[in-house]
């Protein structure tokens, strides 16, 4: 394999989960000619958060390689709604809310990508053409007991919950816009697997060299455990203010930091190599979470902000006036997340769960400085930081 194609293809496989198949896209590097890549996004809310970026990113990874990045706006699958992962029939959304949320869309991808270089598309471009007759021929293409063994559809059927018709369209419809594309390499999470496969089998049956899959895993959110989404709160919006997002990347536990850094930071991985090793040899892990923190703030506001949210997350910290000395300790919560009054109980800074709820409503906790409002508010595994109840209790706290 010649030097170029192996540098290539060590780029993209940064942080995937799984490539289907890698000698597949091997072959089509060593081609030399641009490939065609394709990335589905269904406009389902007006902003998009990190967790949608580590597709984007490796879109930009391909786009830097010299070849086609296609960011696909689902206008048309978003009217079905994406049944993945869900356990109820997902609300469509009118067409009015497609167009609104895609326009948002695309202003926000380019701050990741080269708009001179990205094709957008909407699958509805194709799919309005179809017709119910194309449609029908479409759904013939597979059977309902294939359908079934997806497995977000298994477990709905199994467990009696209902399942509309028009929800095994959806991948139908993504397989189709593969077709329609012809595309050589998709990308998506790895919750997508049964519908980037689907992409495959169409392409054969239209003749076409079917798709590569090239599969990213789910990133966590804030708290290190669920999957970062704006319902669960747990996110960093790419419109987030500098302040707000330099906060939310200093909350993250310090193992939940090295996850981002392989997902989200395009620094270069040997040099994430040298922060580990700087952190085992004792530095403070705060201070490259700083480094994570404008990087990101820099890639969607500009290094100006960044510099002026690194000084105000500074004059905030130092003004809270943490002492140096402070009690230390270490608690076992077996790889689980513990609920912050539970914490502050184990580390003797309240006498009881009930004192630690009533000194959080009165705003008396802080966390690294900052004021803790959420009584249901759930501290990460693995997280490292400095406890304060009242303005004399303290104590650095590390949770296993």
């Amino acid at each position: 394999m010649n030097q170029a194609v192996a540098e290539a293809l060590a780029e993209i496989e940064r942080g995937t989960e799984e490539i289907l198949l890698t000698d597949e896209l091997r072959e089509k590097l060593a081609t030399g000619k641009p490939l065609t890549i394709k990335a589905g996004f269904d406009p389902t809310a007006p902003d998009l958060h990190l967790g949608h970026t580590v597709l984007i990113n490796k879109m930009k990874v391909f786009q830097d390689l010299g070849h086609k990045v296609v960011f696909l706006i689902g206008d048309f699958t978003g009217m079905i709604g994406d049944p993945t992962g869900k356990n109820v029939t997902r609300k469509p959304l009118t067409p009015e809310e497609v167009l609104a949320n895609a326009q948002t869309y695309k202003e926000q991808v380019f701050k990741i990508l080269d708009p001179a270089k990205t094709e957008i598309r909407f699958n509805s471009e194709w799919m309005s053409k179809v017709g119910a007759d194309g449609m029908i021929k479409l759904a013939a293409r597979q059977t309902v007991a294939r359908m079934l063994e997806r497995d977000d559809f298994k477990k709905r059927y199994s467990s009696g919950q209902p399942i509309a018709i028009h929800e095994f369209l959806y991948p139908l419809v993504q397989g189709w816009d593969s077709v329609a594309l012809q595309a050589d390499v998709e990308l998506g999470g790895t919750d997508q697997r049964f519908n980037l496969l689907m992409g495959r089998e169409l392409q054969k049956e239209e003749g076409q060299r079917p798709q590569t899959v090239v599969m990213m895993p789910l990133l966590e959110g804030l708290d290190g455990v669920q999957k970062m989404s704006k319902s669960l709160g747990n996110y960093i919006g790419i419109t987030d203010t500098p302040n707000d997002m330099f906060g939310k990347v200093m909350s993250i536990s310090d193992e939940l930091m090295w996850r981002y850094y392989e997902l989200l930071s395009f620094r270069p991985l040997a040099e994430v190599d040298e922060f580990k090793q700087a952190i085992s040899d004792g530095a403070n892990p705060r201070d490259y979470k700083i480094l994570l923190a404008k990087e990101l703030i820099a890639r969607f506001h500009d290094d100006a902000s960044a510099d002026a949210a690194e000084q105000d997350f500074i004059q905030r910290f130092s003004k809270n006036a943490i002492p140096d000395e402070m009690p230390e300790l270490e608690l076992d919560a077996a790889g689980a997340p513990m609920l912050i009054a539970n914490l502050l109980k184990a580390a003797n800074l309240v006498a009881s769960t009930s004192d630690a709820m009533r000194m959080i409503k009165q705003g008396a906790v802080k966390i690294d400085g900052e004021k803790v409002t959420d009584t249901k508010l759930e501290i990460a595994p693995s997280t490292t930081a400095v406890y304060q109840v009242g303005k004399r209790k303290f104590a650095r706290v590390s949770l296993l």
